[in-house]
């Protein structure tokens, strides 16, 4: 994970520091950075940071083929920068051999993770054309013919985290198939809808020819399927992409008899089917072949969440990134904030996902579609299964929930993020799933022991969302990865993650399978998730670690601690006097009060 900016005032560093302590300290500042296996050094130069919290700081960059890092050279201010090559989104030159003014000519980068850097160079003998060149070719590798990082680097874990999801087994866990329910493989070689995944979940009396038909009549063929089925009441959460209506008002027989089915299979009385779009958006489609269910689905009721689409998500991420980086504006923060949407748009996706969940939960069948399917729909289908199922709300639960219902279902990662692609301006760029995650935060902040994970997990997924050296995240669809072989010349996300997961684990959580989580969706209760989109102010870091966290984490290290010194007190010993003395301690602790650090009690 990229680490924030970071500064500290040494006060050890005054003037009595002897010249050559000065350069002992400057050569460590500027000591090669770790590199992972498969990382290799491209560049390395003098250059000055213009920090927009400390001024211009001089320093050496290093480029590899995965990182840019800086390191200042300046003994009394310390400064580090670590920003995957993945995370960049754009870099252009500032100035030119005329400009004036100091610190004018160099180097512009805008970052993916909320943040700009700006370089400055000497105007001279044109110093920053190697840099620039080099720092877009690697920055950009799909742009240029090169290979993302994730194929080149060499690293190894203990866990497979390819092996973290595996349908069949994810579909036994919620009782499927069953006599109403069944897997087909219609899509095996991605025929029926190469943006789907191979093993899907159907109706019982479906058959194999009437998916095709369906098929025909949805967008992008992604006929609805099953993506969670209650245990008690056989409630089902089915996804697909919107009908193939069009201006004239066309019907598809095959497609409202399918329907039926799905709504049969629990015997609901009519099936909900959740339009993720505005009203307007969803008539609008109409006009380029798309449209929605209308009267004719008899057995059906229609409803229109107002989520707006993937352009507005744009801009209002952008509108964010303006009044958070690199300062915040405190006179007109609320307004400000307002005006951006951002919190109104999380709102309307979790309100859209709480209907959902409330309506499967109280034994009522839905469906979900906006558009395409693989946008919104992947956010409320997501977010509702994480209200209603416990297991997606621990740790590798979630890892299944992203794998199931982003990655295989079809989330178009490689156009909304552009992994190594340097078209900045593409307009299927939009931060749908950083909404998600922001949706999940929110979730974990009304409801601190429902989840196993901690805020650190998000974080992670959110930096090699960008990052391009774990293949989890890259490409659009399971056909692609497969073309691609990315699960055999790439490692998942969830191979780092499980290999030290005890940094991701939530110290409040407590079990309980049965409770369904319903947020409060209501701008008074959301937040702006500031140790995200604020971190790069050096000002936030002080205020990222709960304290109520941090010393329940001090005080289970203490009691570790006493239980390691109570072990070492009990030496094993066979002596028939040592059993005896074992066993007399064993008797009166029976009747005597239990010693204070065997059981520890906090108090908040």
């Amino acid at each position: 994970m990229a680490s924030p900016v970071s500064f500290f005032n040494s006060s050890a560093l005054d003037s009595h520091i002897s010249s050559s302590s000065r350069e002992s300290l400057k050569m460590e500042l500027l000591a090669d950075v770790s590199l992972l296996p498969g990382e290799d050094r491209i560049i390395d130069k003098d250059i000055i940071y213009m920090c927009p919290f400390n001024g211009a700081v001089k320093g050496k960059v290093v480029i590899t083929n995965y990182r840019l890092h800086f390191k200042s050279g300046h003994a009394e201010v310390s400064l580090t920068l670590d920003v995957p090559l993945g995370a960049i989104s754009r870099v252009e030159k500032m100035g030119g051999a005329s400009s004036r003014g100091e610190n004018s000519y160099g180097l512009d980068i805008t970052c993916k993770d909320m943040r700009n850097l700006r370089f400055a160079l000497k105007q001279e003998g044109h110093s920053r054309r190697d840099i620039f060149e080099l720092l877009f070719k690697n920055a950009f590798p799909l742009s240029h013919g090169l290979s993302l990082f994730a194929y080149l680097t060499q690293e190894k874990y203990e866990e497979n985290g390819w092996n973290v999801y595996k349908p069949i087994e994810e579909f036994r866990r919620q009782g499927l198939p069953n006599d109403k329910w069944r897997i087909t493989f219609i899509n095996k070689s991605y025929e029926l809808c190469d943006t789907y995944p191979t093993v899907l979940a159907v109706p019982f009396k479906s058959k194999e020819e009437d998916l095709k038909r369906v098929a025909t009549f949805r967008s992008r063929g992604r006929i609805p399927v099953l993506s969670w089925i209650h245990r008690e009441n056989q409630a089902v959460i089915v996804r697909c992409s919107q009908p193939l209506v069009g201006m004239s008002g066309k019907r598809n027989k095959d497609d409202e008899r399918y329907l039926d089915l799905v709504r049969e299979a629990n015997d609901t009385a009519k099936l909900t089917i959740y339009d993720a779009r505005p009203s307007v958006n969803a008539v609008a489609n109409k006009a380029t072949g798309g449209g929605y269910e209308g009267d004719e689905y008899q057995n059906a009721e229609l409803v229109f969440l107002d989520i707006q689409n993937i352009h507005v998500m744009r801009e209002s991420l952008k509108k964010l990134k303006d009044i958070v980086y690199p300062n915040v504006e405190e006179s007109h923060w609320l307004s400000s904030l307002e005006s951006t949407h951002w919190l109104e748009h999380i709102k309307l996706v979790l309100s859209g996902a709480i209907q959902v969940a409330d309506k499967v939960s109280s034994g009522n069948s839905v469906l979900i579609h906006c558009s395409d399917g693989w946008d919104r729909t992947a956010q409320l289908s997501s977010l509702a299964m994480l209200m209603l199922d416990s297991h997606y709300r621990t740790l590798r639960g979630f890892q299944v929930l992203l794998e199931k219902e982003w990655i295989s279902f079809g989330h178009k990662f490689a156009s909304r993020i552009g992994h190594g692609d340097k078209n900045h301006a593409d307009q299927d760029r939009s931060p749908i799933f950083v909404q998600f995650i922001d949706c999940v935060w929110q979730m974990t902040k009304q409801f601190p022991t429902a989840f196993e994970f901690n805020e650190r997990l998000l974080l992670t997924i959110l930096d090699h969302l960008y990052s391009c050296r774990f293949g989890t995240f890259l490409y659009s669809c399971e056909s692609a990865r497969d073309q691609n072989e990315v699960r055999s010349k790439t490692v998942s996300l969830w191979s780092l993650v499980n290999s030290q997961n005890d940094v991701y684990l939530n110290p409040f959580y407590t079990p309980e399978s049965g409770r369904v989580l319903y947020p409060v969706a209501s701008m008074r209760h959301l937040e702006l998730w500031v140790t995200y989109y604020i971190r790069w102010n050096p000002r936030m870091r002080q205020q990222q670690q709960s304290p109520v966290e941090q010393r329940y984490k001090e005080l289970l290290a203490l009691r570790d601690e006493y239980l390691k010194k109570l072990k070492e007190l009990q030496l094993p010993d066979s002596a028939p006097s040592s059993r005896h003395s074992n066993s007399s301690a064993a008797n009166t602790s029976s009747s005597s009060p239990p010693q204070p650090y065997t059981h520890l009690h906090t108090h908040f």
